[in-house]
């Protein structure tokens, strides 16, 4: 069993994810703990907003991945843009 993870490696965590996009992002959190958890992808809370959470339950963390969402026309169609914008690590109800 891994050991959870503490205020100042959440801390870590959270900054090096934003700076990755959001693809490599998911990649890296579903390699850090094997029983990772997908609780919602891309759920629209606000118009430019979107949010993707995980549940890291071995290491005792719940990482939300926050997007900005814009959409554009090309070639007669609409297509939209993401682009990572926050990450909240938090801990879970255990890792407290």
């Amino acid at each position: 069993m891994v050991a959870y993870l503490n205020a100042q490696q959440r801390e870590q965590l959270a900054k090096e994810l934003v700076e990755t996009p959001f693809k490599k992002a998911q990649r890296k959190l579903r390699r850090m703990n094997d029983e990772a958890r997908l609780a919602f992808y891309r759920n629209q809370q606000s118009p430019t907003h979107v949010m993707t959470r995980y549940v890291l339950p071995n290491l005792g963390a719940v990482v939300t991945l926050i997007e900005t969402h814009s959409s554009h026309e090309e070639d007669g169609r609409i297509k939209a843009d993401y682009e990572l914008e926050e990450v909240i690590v938090e801990p879970t109800a255990d890792n407290t």
